[in-house]
Formats: C-alpha cells, structure tokens, sequence
C-alpha cells in the first residue's frame, strides 16, 4: 500500500544515511544480513542500503512476502519493526492473530499508530499546527543516470567531470561509501548526477 511510505518516514525520516545503534542502515534501516539476503550488496565502498531504489525495492519485496504470510498489513508492520520470529512466537503464545489483539514490547505496539499519525500530519500539516511555506519545500530537482563499468580511481575527478564536485556525487549517491571504486568484478553500477542549473532551481 501506499501508505508504508510513510513507514520508512518512521524508520529514517527519509535521511538517506540513517545508521541505527543496531547497525540498520538507510532510508528502510536495513540490517546487513537482511540486505545481502535480498541481493544488495555491502562493503567498503558500496553499500546499497543507502541507495534509495534499490533498497525500496527490497523493502516492497519484503512487505509483499510478510502479507502472503500473515494477511495484515498491520502484522506486516509489526514483522518489519520486531522481526518475524518474534512475531510468530507472540502469536503462538497469545493464540490471537491481530495485531490489536496482541501485547508488544512498546516500540512496536505503538509502531502502526505512530505511522498513522506520521500520514495525518504530513498530509494535512496545517491541520496539526505546522504552517510550511512552499518556499520551504525542498525543491524536485532532475537527475541523469551515468553508467560506470569499470573502476574509478578519483570520484573527485569524476565528479568534476561530470560538472559537479565530489560532495553533490555523494549527496545523490549516498551508497558510494568511499573516494574511488575498484569495481573489480566489472559491474555496473547507474550513478545520479544532476542536471545542469540544480543549482538555481527554486519551487
């Protein structure tokens, strides 16, 4: 459903470099086991839980899955926040299947209601209080994509390359984790760089 996004607002706040004291990452906190599991990959110089398609995919894939399993969204919910063998031991115990039946540890019992009420003020804002003035709002700002297919020795260099400097790569980029990639095995990876004029683009 639409709405989980407002579950990774829970999570991350939609900070792309998010890392949590349990060592969860990204915009969907994702723990290393959780992510090489799913196919992304994490090391020294690559870690794809900071790459905001690639891990939401993952995300998505995973919420999918809990729902064949548990046939709530709510339960879904639960299972991503205290992980499903706990869940599944608490149905066991309490012998009830809803997620308004069931006793949590407190983060996740208040988990759905927290993002609910994430969705009601950051749709209707001025409702709850929060005046935002659109000059306020980040601006959308358009990207291109650059294959890589080989290593690079400099981001720096490439950055300037490419007409930007090495803290706006990072910026759009945030799963480069170092200043260079061997990309020893000749993968490709789709880098996003901005166009032309980000700089002046206003709302």
């Amino acid at each position: 459903p639409e709405d989980f996004k407002y579950l990774c607002v829970a999570e991350s706040g939609f900070d792309t470099k998010a890392y949590s004291p349990a060592k969860a990452a990204g915009l969907w906190q994702l723990l290393e086991s959780t992510a090489k599991e799913n196919g992304l990959q994490v090391n020294t110089e690559v870690d794809e839980r900071y790459h905001v398609e690639k891990s939401t995919e993952v995300a998505c894939r995973m919420f999918k899955s809990a729902y064949q399993k548990y046939g709530s969204w709510a339960l879904v919910a639960a299972s991503y926040n205290g992980g499903r063998a706990g869940l599944d031991q608490k149905i066991s115990a309490q012998k009830v299947k809803s997620y308004y039946d069931l006793l949590f540890v407190e983060e996740t019992a208040r988990y759905v209601f927290r993002i609910l009420a994430l969705k009601l003020v950051m749709e209707d804002p001025e409702k709850y209080g929060f005046k935002v003035d659109k000059r306020d709002l980040y601006p959308v700002i358009e990207t291109k994509d650059v294959e890589v297919k080989g290593p690079v020795s400099d981001l720096a260099v490439f950055a300037i390359s490419h007409g930007i400097n090495y803290k706006i790569l990072k910026m759009f980029n945030p799963w480069l984790r170092d200043s260079f990639l061997k990309n020893t095995k000749k993968k490709t990876y789709i880098l996003k760089i901005p166009e032309k004029g980000f700089r002046t683009k206003t709302n």
